[in-house]
């Protein structure tokens, strides 16, 4: 890495040439905002210091970690590396460049770091010692690495990388090298974001005197991703702790088979024989995420149980591994599993799990399937590992305060924050109260609901008032952070935030969970107007200025919402939204999606679920639009395509109904870029402003 070492930080030639020459990067690190009215802005969102990455040493007394930071002005994120005592004291940053440093880990009984970074273009593995001296780089791969693991005894290393799949036009026409078009003659040609033309393959390397060795593809010869595309990452491999074996995550199928199928299994690779053997061979959903008990005997990992379902219940599973015998472990715990960390004993297992819009940790007995909850409050685990002397450490987050690392008592759940991260931002902002409170649904049962007031909020004044619809469908509204959709930044607006946990969210029970899946525009829809209703009924709530606005699912609900409301709304705002469900059935990619929400194919007329879901299309409805809305879309959403909202906003043109587009020809379903977010945040606050603030010239009432 082009860089020198002062004060045991890690300093680039870039931040170096700052002194004296121009057109060189500001190198990006923390800022701290003045913040004089106490409230949140789309810039000061933007100034928060981003948790990532956090790995306990060995010894268990030191926290290694990243921190992201963010220059609107550059238009760029920077990541950064720091070190910790385990109780939070003797904080160190221990890089400090204009490369992306990322996936770090512990080497050599916590005296070395490895980790990623793309210092030279491509992302290779490079190793250090805490004060920044003995930087070597490991890895020398054309195509760059994607994320790595150390074998226990730290001689081999496993890796992913990319491997190409689908050759160029230019293969078959070698007379054609500028032809620019693609040959497609199966599905998944598109994911997410990317002409599906590579996917990721694990690598197994010898380690010898500081380089990589006799480089071995696991899945040689064979075109599937591993780990899965989209959200998959290294979490999805793992060594066995003799370090003889590797276990896999994938899903051996191609074209219209994977774009049908949920069906993954968990491979072992044998490094002696070089055997792979499919470990979940007959368990038809997704099995992801293995991790070996710390004696080597048991394999845990998450598991579902029916193929083409996304959103089926995610299960803890551990198996013998001398006998094959497989224990579901949380059968009688009716939430999804997440984070699964194994105790130093090898039978209790450390989880996050999502209950009531609140993810806790809790800890699982895998022989008597007992969980037990550890931590409880307002707020949401994100991870969990091993700490010292009956602690696990943590990151935790909530409506009201991003990510940070916690110390947890095992035995109290006492949760100690550690890292401060952004406690002098956080110390200057007045924050929102968040109330949860349960709502009576239209057949008879109680929806937890967010509600977030304004800062300052006094109880005789009347504010307008934001419905939030989550998206997913099925993710939960629980007490998360987002740099998009911040309920405080809403909140600062001056609005009251109204975030229902309508029917087809996580976190009370599969019966609550399933019940949206083939009923677009039924159930949820009706749970979306009790929430609404209820907050309008208080005398704080302004009933004549309400607005609704939801991403993806979310933004398919405003769509639907906009043709059934009644006049409650005054405006709307969708973005990235189903409009069309005819034409989304053909327009997306995870084809086991569609199959299982909209219950199939629209063409299949003997289908009632299926022709229940498209007789409920937004676009069908379009007549009944009579209120201003406002669309946002990413060109490079491939999940759920821009032209859902062109036709959006070209309907509502021709129907003479205020509107208004925004469109990021290089965002993908989600708006990553800074200058982008910072956008999407003004132009929300300018576009309801408009029409739900008492002093708008707009507003007729």
């Amino acid at each position: 890495m082009a860089g020198i070492i002062t004060g045991g930080a890690l300093l680039s030639c870039t931040q170096q040439s700052e002194k004296g020459k121009s057109g060189k990067s500001e190198i990006i690190g923390k800022s701290v905002p003045k913040i004089e009215n106490g409230l949140m802005t789309p810039e000061v969102l933007y100034s928060f210091g981003r948790i990532g990455d956090v790995r306990v040493s060995p010894d268990r007394s030191k926290i290694l970690y990243q921190v992201t930071y963010v220059s609107i002005q550059q238009n760029k994120t920077n990541p950064e590396f720091f070190v910790m005592d385990a109780d939070g004291s003797n904080k160190k940053q221990i890089t400090h460049t204009n490369s992306r440093e990322s996936n770090p880990c512990w080497l050599d009984g916590g005296k070395k770091i490895a980790f990623l970074s793309n210092e030279g273009d491509t992302s290779q593995i490079w190793t250090m010692n805490l004060d920044g001296g003995d930087l070597a780089k490991l890895s020398e791969d054309e195509k760059g690495i994607d994320g790595f693991l150390f074998s226990p005894d730290e001689k081999k290393v496993l890796f992913v990388k990319n491997v190409t799949i689908k050759q160029p036009v230019s293969a078959r026409y070698p007379d054609l090298p500028e032809a620019s078009g693609r040959i497609i003659d199966d599905l998944m040609y598109k994911h997410w974001d990317q002409w599906v033309t590579e996917v990721p393959h694990p690598f197994v390397a010898d380690v010898v005197n500081g380089k990589l060795q006799n480089i071995k593809d696991l899945l040689e010869g064979e075109p599937y991703e591993s780990p899965m595309l989209p959200w998959g990452g290294i979490e999805q491999l793992a060594w066995s702790p003799d370090g003889k074996i590797i276990a896999y995550t994938c899903r051996k199928k191609t074209g219209k088979e994977y774009a049908i199928s949920t069906n993954s299994d968990i491979y072992f690779y044998d490094l002696a024989t070089g055997k792979t053997t499919n470990m979940t061979q007959g368990m038809m959903g997704y099995d992801t995420n293995p991790r070996f008990s710390p004696d080597g005997k048991y394999l845990a990992w998450q598991s579902m149980e029916r193929d083409g379902y996304e959103a089926d219940k995610n299960r803890l599973m551990v198996m013998d591994l001398a006998t094959r015998q497989k224990t579901y472990v949380t059968e009688n715990f009716d939430y999804n599993t997440d984070a699964i960390q194994w105790a130093d004993d090898s039978r209790h297992i450390y989880l996050i799990a999502c209950v009531e819009a609140k993810t806790q940790i809790f800890v699982a007995d895998f022989l008597t399937k007992e969980v037990k909850p550890v931590t409880q409050g307002q707020h949401d685990y994100l991870s969990v590992a091993l700490g010292g002397q009956g602690k696990l450490i943590a990151k935790r987050q909530s409506m009201s305060k991003p990510d940070e690392i916690y110390s947890v008592d095992i035995i109290s759940g006492k949760a100690t924050e550690l890292s401060f991260e952004n406690k002098d931002i956080l110390d200057q902002l007045k924050m929102g109260r968040v109330e949860e409170r349960w709502i009576p649904t239209t057949d008879g049962k109680k929806m937890l609901t967010w509600v977030i007031f304004p800062p300052d909020f006094d109880s005789t004044k009347v504010y307008p008032a934001l419905l939030y619809c989550q998206g997913g469908p099925q993710n939960t509204v629980s007490q998360f952070w987002s740099y998009r959709w911040n309920m405080q930044m809403m909140a600062s607006d001056g609005y009251i935030i109204v975030a229902p946990n309508r029917r087809g969210l996580p976190g009370f029970g599969q019966e609550w969970l399933e019940q949206i899946s083939g009923d677009y525009g039924g159930q949820n829809m009706k749970d979306y107007f009790s929430a609404i209703d209820a907050l309008a009924k208080e005398p704080y709530v302004d009933k004549n200025h309400l607005g609704c606005t939801g991403a993806s699912y979310g933004g398919f609900s405003v769509y639907w919402l906009a043709g059934h409301h009644n006049k409650r709304f005054k405006a709307f705002w969708a973005h990235a939204g189903i409009f069309n469900l005819e034409a989304q059935y053909l327009e997306t990619e995870e084809m086991w999606f569609a199959n299982w929400d909209m219950g199939g194919p629209y063409w299949d007329k003997s289908n009632a679920i299926a022709q229940r879901t498209y007789a409920n299309s937004p676009h069908l409805f379009v007549d009944k639009w009579d209120t201003p809305i406002m669309i946002s879309h990413g060109e490079l959403d491939y999940r759920i395509l821009a032209s859902q909202g062109m036709m959006a906003f070209n309907a509502a043109q021709m129907r003479n109904i205020p509107s208004r587009m925004l469109i990021f020809p290089d965002e993908n379903h989600w708006i990553s870029k800074p200058q982008n977010g910072i956008l999407f945040q003004r132009e929300f606050k300018r576009w309801f402003d408009e029409w739900l603030m008492p002093s708008s010239e707009n507003n007729s009432d």
